[in-house]
């Protein structure tokens, strides 16, 4: 393809039901994007489907899973169903002659997410990616690109915290089945971070988590995850007051970035530095980080390339992820 075909070119996408990180962040970003269009949405309820879709200006609403990825007008399909179904119905898009991009986390554990993984091995000529979009900002890209270059030394540690308050009885990340609590949801980010940044998988990890009476999902967890070059440490917790950070520290400064998962797309985002004593702040233009995931997942279509971020990230994210589980169950560290 030339480049001004590249250019010109769209990915059809159809978005597998109406959840709210849909249709509020994800179809958003894919109408305003370069390379993509969003051309149908489907529903288990045809009515929600028609009502989200005369909302956000999609052409096609239907009535169940299995007419969407029917559809041979869509080339991509955009995966944001329960935890619990990410790997069955991301398998069935892939048959259905459809790229796949999956919300996170990819599965319910590393076992379930491996079978997506075999799955897209049968199916080269389709791409499949994990829905990771914090790592496409370009203030993480800078800020990855700082802690590879030793701007601050050799890393040794980091630290990243990641909190909301949600109590709603029937909110699928309250529900244990569907694959809900703090771990799968949101300390999912801090173990990603943590891998991407010291560049490595951890030897191994211990987890706390702390009960909470009348609710079946982890709603506090700690863990600490120990790589050859230093160590990983974060809190995540579904049932405190709503706070995100990340601090590294190396050997001659440290790198701090305030609500570094979903800061607001409207506004200019920090990086703070100290190195050797001095103090630098570098303000990041507005970005917003679906948009610019969705255009990497995109162009790796449209040029034949592979995705950004493999799907063997996401299973080694899972992995951990597992360890952490266990290690809180058994109250010992656990190797990887």
């Amino acid at each position: 393809m030339s480049t001004t075909s590249a250019q010109a070119a769209k990915i059809r996408w159809g978005v597998l039901s109406t959840a709210k990180i849909g249709r509020t962040k994800v179809i958003p970003a894919l109408q305003h994007s370069t390379h993509n269009e969003v051309v149908a949405i489907c529903s288990r309820d045809e009515q929600s489907a028609r009502k989200v879709a005369d909302e956000l200006g999609i052409a096609r609403a239907y009535g169940s899973y299995e007419e969407l990825l029917a559809d041979p007008e869509i080339d991509a399909i955009y995966n944001p169903l329960p935890n619990h179904l990410h790997v069955d119905w991301s398998i069935k898009a892939l048959q259905a002659g459809k790229h796949i991009l999956c919300e996170k986390p990819l599965g319910l554990n590393a076992d379930d997410a491996q079978r997506l993984l075999e799955a897209a091995e049968a199916y080269p000529q389709l791409k499949a990616m994990e829905a990771f979009m914090y790592r496409f900002h370009p203030r993480w890209k800078i800020a990855k690109a700082l802690v590879d270059s030793g701007r601050i030394g050799k890393l040794l540690s980091l630290h990243s915290h990641f909190s909301y308050n949600n109590r709603e009885p029937q909110n699928i990340r309250n529900n244990a089945d569907m694959g809900g609590g703090a771990l799968m949801d949101i300390g999912c980010y801090c173990i990603s971070l943590s891998r991407w940044l010291f560049n490595a998988e951890p030897s191994q990890v211990v987890g706390h988590i702390t009960p909470y009476e009348n609710y079946e999902v982890d709603c506090l967890v700690s863990g600490v995850l120990e790589f050859d070059a230093g160590s990983a440490t974060f809190t995540a917790s579904t049932k405190i007051e709503a706070q995100q950070f990340m601090e590294a520290y190396g050997e001659n400064g440290s790198i701090l970035l305030p609500i570094p998962f979903n800061p607001a797309t409207e506004g200019a985002t920090e990086i703070h530095i100290k190195n050797n004593g001095e103090s630098e702040t570098i303000i990041v233009p507005p970005s917003d980080h679906y948009r610019e995931m969705v255009d990497a997942f995109a162009l790796s279509i449209i040029n034949q390339q592979p995705v950004p971020t493999p799907l063997s990230d996401a299973i080694n994210n899972m992995r951990v992820i597992d360890s952490v589980f266990v290690s809180a169950a058994e109250g010992r560290w656990i190797a990887l």
